[in-house]
């Protein structure tokens, strides 16, 4: 598999087994979170969020078993922060019993970050 110029290492990208996974992005990230999906194990579990102008834009990604992939079309209304507020606010945890993390990468207007529950 070739990947795009742009590796994951040049974002950080170092999830661990156990973690919640959410990447988040439009049509101008799509090779990055392609890369970001080939580097993770199959048993990864997560969700991808992509926002694309129109629903032509919308393509197939592979991706773990466990992953969920929501294309979000902004000719539609939809909008990638919202559907990212939401997803966030059932996952991160709420208490230090519980036993999972999350790990983000999301990218929208131009800036990307890499965020963690830890």
């Amino acid at each position: 598999m070739k990947f795009p110029e742009q590796s994951t290492a040049s974002i950080g990208w170092n999830p661990s087994a156990d973690d919640r996974i959410l990447l988040a992005g439009d049509e101008f990230d799509l090779d990055l979170i392609r890369t970001a999906l080939a580097t993770l194990p199959a048993k990864a579990r997560g969700q991808v969020f992509i926002e694309v102008q129109s629903a032509e834009d919308v393509t197939t990604l592979e991706a773990p078993g466990r992953f969920s992939i929501c294309w979000l079309v902004r000719d539609r209304g939809q909008q990638l922060r919202r559907s990212v507020d939401a997803w966030l606010s059932e996952m991160l945890p709420t208490s230090g019993a519980e036993d999972h993390t999350v790990y983000a990468w999301i990218s929208h207007e131009g800036s990307a970050r890499v965020m963690t529950s830890y």
